[in-house]
């Protein structure tokens, strides 16, 4: 008789394998790394040691490959455990003493006479540092302000200065969209954005439609702005002339997202044609380009008959 073999029992896991994640903290939704011994999911709520002390996060991801390639110089940190019935508390008593921080930071401030204003103030969870946002348009000497606010807070003290997109995130709740403003919830890092985004969308150029709450344009520009910039890349561009079925004609428009094109005919007609209709384009045109040449040589006409010497 053949004698079966005897189940293997499965090696145990290594309870002291290193794990890392990705922790968002801090009322300026800061990302870092963060290692642990225990294993987390998205949305955990933990506390965590950063280079700024012991303060609240919250899980968003492990800390992959891919994740890690979408981060700019993350912080480093580690995660001493989830966060606890007394974590709540205190972190809850620490919330509704916010108002009365401001107040007395205000006092301060106002003592000095200091030609800045304060946004907002922090406490992490440890209690040992308190960050202190403001506002300035020039540079502002605040250590005696330090040391006033070290005095009365019995705590270190960091002076943080942001600009109006970090007030905004700090403080605002919904945009015009009404869903919560994009920098309190995702967004990490504040995008670059410009008109140019805004007219390529063919968005109103209003700027009270097309600003946020921090004044500035939308974030959300950017979103579509690389599909819109490609899509735009298939069309022949406003100006050009083109060969159709129906004969030659010129483009004077564009309608990206549904991939048509206003066109001029011969006859003086305009009608929208689907950008497959488009045989070949015999003169490519560059409104942009053209419009430049143009001012650029309106300004040089006048020094051809100028003095020679610039007098």
């Amino acid at each position: 008789m053949t004698e079966l073999p005897l189940p293997v029992d499965p090696a145990p896991s290594d309870a002291s394998q290193t794990l890392e994640y990705v922790v968002r903290f801090g009322s300026m939704r800061i990302l870092g790394v963060m290692s642990s011994r225990q294993t987390f999911r998205y949305g955990d709520e933990v506390v965590a040691r950063t280079k700024r002390g012991t303060e609240v996060g919250t899980v968003l991801c492990e800390a992959t490959p891919t994740a890690l390639d979408h981060m700019t110089e993350p912080n480093q940190g580690r995660i001493l455990r989830r966060l606890s019935d007394d974590d709540k508390r205190q972190w809850s008593h620490f919330d509704e003493k916010r108002d009365g921080d401001m107040q007395l930071a205000q006092q301060c401030v106002d003592a000095l006479k200091l030609t800045m204003e304060l946004v907002d103030v922090e406490r992490i969870l440890g209690g040992e540092l308190l960050i202190v946002y403001f506002l300035a348009e020039q540079r502002v000497d605040f250590r005696q302000l330090v040391r006033d606010l070290a005095r009365e807070f019995q705590t270190r003290i960091e002076m943080r200065q942001i600009g109006v997109r970090d007030e905004a995130k700090l403080l605002a709740d919904y945009g015009d969209c009404g869903q919560p403003i994009c920098c309190s919830r995702f967004l990490s890092k504040m995008p670059p954005v410009s008109m140019k985004m805004a007219k390529v969308q063919k968005a109103t150029l209003d700027p009270t439609k097309i600003s946020g709450r921090c004044g500035r344009l939308k974030c959300c520009l950017r979103y579509e702005f690389e599909t819109y910039q490609s899509l735009a890349a298939e069309l022949p561009p406003v100006g050009s002339e083109i060969l159709t079925r129906e004969g030659t004609a010129h483009v004077i428009a564009q309608d990206i997202l549904s991939q048509q094109l206003v066109i001029k005919t011969d006859d003086n007609r305009r009608v929208m044609i689907a950008a497959d209709a488009v045989i070949s384009v015999t003169r490519r045109g560059d409104a942009g380009h053209e419009k430049s040449a143009k001012n650029s040589r309106a300004k040089k006409r006048p020094e051809t008959g100028g003095d020679p010497n610039g007098s």
